[in-house]
């Protein structure tokens, strides 16, 4: 968080989303994790490596080549798990490690940018597109069906689907779960839209996890509805802005710039092979 607030100029992880990534399937705690300590027994350092990586250094600990040190680590894990390439996530704000990550032979893979919609007037909530669309809040038993259409939409440029129990962790199941704030949107029974909200300890803003619509019902508006429908709990829980990551992959920057929002920063995924 030391390292978020150094970037960002707050902290943007709760534990439930720590907690959730060192869940992950096939992420084993005793070599796939390293904690860096100083004298005094205060964490300096982290890293964890799984399908993708992560690898933070205290701000106080920089210049001593904990990082180096780390991302060394970290691919000779991936090689001995057998992974043919290794990705990473750093803040574009962060020129020391973007420079870090060139330097090593890591090459720019997609996009994300960290959007805010600022709210000091109740968000005003469209009409329904004249389709049978209906919203309402996410309900005890929902989780299921929420699932397999964020699957279902993601399955476009996602590397894999996520199993329920993983998906969950990261979701409806963490703690920061918000499901009165939370819409979904239902074409009679059927579910076809989904937004799931977090409501973070700490902080004074909304947050959307997962935005997803249905394939063959976008183009109609309901994106933007439930936005607007997640907007609006926010604001009437005392929040005054909310925010959404998105990714160049999931081509969703446009809408999310027509519905009012704007970047207030943005990193890059980037990649190294490691099998030639």
């Amino acid at each position: 968080m030391a390292c978020e607030e150094e970037v960002y100029g707050r902290e943007r992880t709760d534990a439930g989303v720590v907690a959730a990534d060192l869940a992950r399937p096939g992420l084993v705690l005793e070599s796939d994790t390293v904690l860096v300590h100083d004298r005094a027994g205060r964490l300096a350092a982290r890293a964890w490596v799984d399908r993708r990586s992560e690898i933070d250094v205290h701000p106080q600990h920089r210049g001593q080549g904990l990082g180096v040190a780390l991302l060394d680590w970290a691919q000779t894990r991936a090689r001995q798990a057998g992974s043919d390439g290794i990705v990473q996530t750093v803040p574009d704000a962060d020129l020391g490690a973007v420079a870090l990550l060139r330097s090593r032979g890591y090459e720019p893979l997609v996009r994300s940018w960290l959007l805010e919609f600022a709210m000091p007037e109740e968000p005003a909530v469209p009409e329904p597109p004249p389709t049978g669309v209906t919203v309402r809040p996410f309900r005890a038993g929902d989780g299921p069906a929420a699932h397999v259409l964020v699957q279902d939409a993601f399955d476009e440029w996602q590397e894999r689907r996520q199993a329920y129990e993983e998906w969950a962790t990261h979701t409806v199941e963490r703690p920061a779960f918000a499901p009165r704030l939370s819409a979904l949107a239902f074409v009679g029974d059927q579910l076809v839209g989904a937004a799931l909200a977090l409501d973070v300890p700490g902080t004074d803003e909304g947050y959307l996890e997962q935005v997803a619509v249905r394939r063959d019902h976008r183009g109609r508006g309901i994106a933007r509805l439930l936005l607007r429908h997640t907007f609006r709990a926010f604001h009437r829980a005392g929040r005054r802005s909310c925010t959404l990551w998105t990714h160049s992959d999931t081509g969703a920057l446009d809408l999310y710039l027509r519905v009012g929002m704007t970047v207030r920063h943005s990193s890059t995924v980037f990649r190294k092979e490691l099998r030639s």
